[in-house]
C-alpha cells in the first residue's frame, strides 16, 4: 500500500508551497513507511509515500520519463507491466528502472489518456504533463485503490485519503448532509460524493483531466458489460439466480 497526494493551482499565478504539500503527505505516512518523494514546480506539486515492493532500489517516486516532461505519482500494482514493457521497448522507449510505475509513464507517452485501457491491475495515479500543462489521473476498473479530490475553481487537491486533503492549510471538514440518508440506509455511498462537503471520489473505471484553464473533465473508460435479458422468465428463476 502506498499513498499519493498533490496540489494544482490552475488559472492563477500561484506557486505550490512545498511545506503545505509535505503536511498533506505526512498525514498518509502509514500508507508508505519506506520512502517519500516530492515534485514541486510552479503551480503543481506531487508527493507520495511508498511501500517498496517492486524495484525497491530504483523505484523512487515521483518518477519521470526520459525528457522529464511527464511526472507521475502512483499507488498500486500493474500485473502486466513486464509484457507492456517489452512492447514499449520495441517501440523505442528507454527505461531507467525496473518499476511498474515507469511503464505507466511510457504508456502515456505512447497512448495518451487511452493508456488506462491497457493496464491490468489495481491503481490510482496522477501524471503531470509539462507540455500540455495538465494533470491526468485515473483509477482502476473496480476501484481497489482510492482517489479523492477537491476543486473550488482555484485550488485542486487530491489524495489517497480524505485526511490528506483536510491537512491542506485552511481546509475545513464539513458534513455533506445530502448523502447522510443513503449512508445510513446502505452503509456506503454509491456515487462520487463523500460525507465531506466539497470532497469527491474519482469513481472506479474513470479518468480525470484538469488543465491550466481549470477545465475539469471526468470520463469513464470501462464498465461491466451486463446485457439486458429480453426473455421473460418465471419469478423462481430470478430468485434462484440471485441466491
Amino acid at each position: 500500500m502506498c499513498g499519493i497526494c498533490g496540489i494544482l493551482y490552475p488559472c492563477q499565478s500561484q506557486n505550490v508551497d512545498r511545506t503545505s504539500l509535505a503536511i498533506m503527505n505526512r498525514r498518509i505516512v502509514h500508507r508508505g513507511p519506506d520512502d517519500e518523494g516530492f515534485f514541486v514546480e510552479g503551480e503543481i506539486g506531487l508527493a507520495m509515500r511508498r511501500l517498496s515492493i517492486i524495484d525497491v532500489k530504483t523505484g523512487h517516486q515521483p518518477l519521470t520519463n526520459e525528457d522529464e516532461n511527464l511526472w507521475i505519482v502512483f499507488n498500486g500494482e500493474i500485473y502486466n507491466h513486464l509484457e507492456l514493457r517489452a512492447e514499449l521497448e520495441a517501440l523505442g522507449h528507454c527505461y531507467r528502472t525496473r518499476s511498474d510505475t515507469e511503464t505507466i509513464v511510457h504508456l502515456y507517452e505512447q497512448c495518451g489518456r487511452g493508456c488506462v485501457k491497457h493496464l491490468r491491475g489495481m491503481f490510482a495515479f496522477a501524471i503531470w504533463d509539462r507540455r500540455r500543462k495538465s494533470l491526468f489521473a485515473a483509477r482502476d476498473r473496480l476501484g481497489i485503490k482510492p482517489f479523492y479530490y477537491q476543486f473550488d475553481e482555484k485550488t485542486f487537491l487530491f489524495g489517497s485519503e480524505i485526511k490528506a486533503i483536510l491537512a491542506y492549510p485552511g481546509a475545513r471538514a464539513e458534513l455533506n448532509p445530502g448523502v447522510l440518508a443513503e449512508y445510513l440506509a446502505f452503509g456506503y455511498l454509491s456515487g462520487a460524493q463523500t460525507m465531506f462537503a466539497g470532497i469527491r471520489k474519482l469513481l472506479p473505471g474513470h479518468t480525470l483531466t484538469i488543465d491550466s484553464a481549470g477545465q475539469l473533465n471526468i470520463e469513464p473508460y470501462w464498465d461491466l458489460n451486463v446485457p439486458v435479458e429480453e426473455e421473460v422468465r418465471p419469478r423462481e428463476y430470478y430468485v434462484k439466480a440471485y441466491r
